[in-house]
């Protein structure tokens, strides 16, 4: 049920747009959805963002796996285990950028009684492939909402395309990105305990990009919409004025398209994908190393009265000369 259920659901909700466009509901999966959608996203990153950098970090608890800052003679590794903010940012880079911690992620078996481990690149191969195929794309589309494409993103989409398989051009990310979730998906229906510990939260987002991913291969290279009308309904989102004429002219599969992205941009902020805001806010990341040179002070802390040895010395006196203990004042 954790699969079939959230399969279900994408499906339904494929089956809404078709039944909304066959009322001629135009107006609301064009303008209002697409909205509201954008409205719960920006606002629901927000509060989750402003919740986590409010809550207190009681301990010290930086990741590390390198020598830390010691002895002057002794080597410090000063990424795997900053003591400077300019540590901190070169790790947070490539865990950002590269997936360093996954690079090293092992998966471990049980053999005979024995603990083995073994190298897990596949995903992080996969991990990274989505996530960049997903930016580029994210990117790529920014040419629908700007009257002016610039040049850089004249040469993004041209690296994409440089391969010129067919008419219209291939992009390349398209392929990359749909193998990459088919891989996620599969290594989370095969893996034993992969599969033990996954739950339809975690199968229905990757149902949800490859409905998006697969409508949006449909759209450019089987069923053709009306690409001009599209760049007038995104340039009319941007600048408040949709164009509600062209709204019945552009095509089905966009409207599945357009809504499945609005329902991942409003899920987004209450999903494991809010990953993408909480790893520049997870203590274990964005802390430095360097509790020996800087006291932490845990922010929960209150005054409180200490009671001091002498205090408790004028308390017990006569009963600790009485039991032989030493004091300090007679």
């Amino acid at each position: 049920m954790k699969i079939f259920f959230p399969l279900v659901i994408v499906m339904i909700l494929v089956l809404l747009v078709f039944a909304g466009i066959k009322a001629n509901l135009y107006f609301l999966f064009g303008v209002v959805i697409p909205y509201a959608a954008l409205a719960v996203f920006v606002l629901g990153f927000i509060y989750r963002v402003l919740k986590w950098a409010s809550s207190p970090v009681p301990f010290h608890i930086p990741t590390t796996c390198g020598q830390e800052k010691t002895l002057p003679w002794i080597k410090q590794n000063k990424i795997e285990n900053p003591s400077s903010a300019l540590g901190v940012i070169i790790r947070m880079a490539l865990e950002v950028f590269a997936f360093r911690s996954l690079f090293r992620n092992l998966k471990t078996e049980l053999r005979d009684g024995k603990i083995v481990y073994g190298s897990e690149k596949w995903l992080w191969a996969a991990g990274l492939a989505f996530h960049w195929s997903f930016l580029i794309i994210l990117v790529r589309h920014l040419r629908f909402f700007m009257e002016n494409v610039p040049v850089v993103l004249k040469t993004i989409e041209g690296l994409d395309s440089f391969l010129q398989i067919g008419v219209p051009l291939f992009y390349m990310t398209d392929a990359v990105i749909l193998a990459a979730v088919t891989y996620l998906f599969l290594r989370r229906l095969y893996l034993p305990q992969i599969k033990y510990i996954s739950l339809a939260a975690d199968y229905f987002p990757l149902f949800l990009i490859f409905g998006i991913v697969l409508s949006g291969v449909l759209m450019r290279y089987f069923f053709k919409v009306h690409i001009v009308g599209v760049k007038i309904l995104a340039m009319g989102l941007v600048g408040f004025n949709p164009d509600p004429k062209i709204l019945s002219e552009i095509g089905a599969i966009f409207y599945v398209h357009l809504f499945l992205l609005s329902i991942l941009f409003a899920y987004f902020p209450f999903s494991k994908l809010m990953h993408l805001g909480g790893v520049f806010l997870s203590p274990t990341r964005n802390l430095s190393n360097n509790s020996r040179e800087v006291r932490h002070i845990n922010p929960w802390n209150y005054p409180v009265h200490v009671h001091t040895y002498e205090e408790y010395e004028n308390d017990f006196r006569d009963k600790m000369k009485k039991a032989g203990i030493p004091v300090e004042k007679e």
